[in-house]
């Protein structure tokens, strides 16, 4: 399934399960079925296959920052809504708002081989801004309580895989030990640069 949003320059494709992705009003939502996450897990002798989620992705060209404010419907440990980006079927990073495991935190994953896993601030409520933005080969997660002063959470690389090309980026949906969670993003924004100072809230 493709999805076109007049805030992205860019279609969206449906991977992994069925997220029942809708968009409607400027709000994009997604649903998690019961158990789907995507991980890798670091103490894992060997690379055992990822799990998977419901993800809506896209191939932006040159620099950008994805914003958008998720809502989660969190039910249980470790729902999330995300910002994901992927650059190969072993290297891949998400920008989380999760029930982690019983407070809302904004936390990241990036799977290079194996997944790592780190928390970054709690939040007051279900909603926060998320940013992911690149340039070359960078990425920077941000997060924001308002819309307007970003907190830095990441900066990172991710190699490309030969048979993948461009990176994609988009939305993903996470329910790993729930029955299932619904996901909505509204406040969806796309800007053609990298941020000009990542550590001054711009």
């Amino acid at each position: 399934m493709d999805v076109n949003l007049p805030q992205l320059p860019f279609p969206l494709r449906a991977y992994g399960p069925d997220g029942n992705w809708s968009h409607e009003d400027g709000v994009l939502t997604g649903w998690a079925g019961p158990r789907q996450d995507r991980f890798v897990p670091p103490t894992g002798e060997a690379l055992d296959s990822a799990t998977d989620a419901p993800r809506l992705l896209g191939a932006p060209e040159g620099d950008f920052q994805l914003i958008a404010r998720v809502t989660v419907g969190f039910s249980a440990a470790f729902d999330a809504g995300v910002l994901y980006v992927h650059t190969g079927e072993r290297n891949w990073a998400k920008l989380c708002l999760e029930y982690s495991p019983d407070v809302p935190t904004v936390c990241t994953v990036v799977t290079r081989g194996h997944s790592d896993d780190a928390n970054s601030f709690t939040v007051d409520g279900s909603s926060v801004w998320l940013r992911v933005s690149r340039t070359g080969r960078a990425f920077a997660f941000h997060a924001s309580l308002d819309g307007e002063h970003w907190t830095f959470v990441r900066l990172f690389t991710l190699d490309a895989e030969k048979e993948t090309g461009a990176a994609l980026v988009g939305f993903m949906t996470q329910s790993p030990m729930g029955e299932g969670c619904v996901v909505t993003y509204d406040h969806i924004d796309f800007r053609p640069n990298w941020p000009q100072d990542l550590r001054d809230g711009s």
